[in-house]
């Protein structure tokens, strides 16, 4: 066991040209970087077990959750409990960069939520 980063952790690409890094992938735990370039955004979803933690290192995400409308800054974080529908979009003009910790495991956990419907 070393040190773990970007450069050689294992890489996955997802949605519209996002990219993905496992730091950790444990059963019990995961640790994901994410990058999101401008304008992308994840389908909303929830997960049965898995509660998140998101922490964004750079640039800024909108995180909505059950409706409510969070932007979270550089050096913020965001905690989503299991069974909340959100969606994590990236309305900025710059990339945006996070950390999702995930516990347990959030892949394999993913149930399709509805779009939230518009007031």
């Amino acid at each position: 066991m070393g040190t773990v980063s970007t450069g050689n952790a294992e890489h996955y690409t997802w949605g519209q040209g996002c990219d993905g890094w496992h730091l950790l992938a444990g059963d019990d735990l995961s640790i994901i970087e994410e990058r999101m370039p401008p304008g992308t955004w994840e389908a909303r979803h929830r997960h049965a077990r898995s509660r998140q933690f998101f922490r964004v290192l750079e640039g800024e995400l909108t995180i909505e959750l059950e409706g409510v409308t969070h932007r979270v800054a550089a050096g913020c974080g965001l905690h989503v409990p299991p069974g909340t529908a959100h969606q994590v979009r990236n309305d900025s003009q710059g990339d945006a960069r996070m950390l999702v910790v995930s516990s347990p495991r959030s892949h394999g956990d993913r149930i399709d939520a509805p779009p939230e419907p518009q007031p």
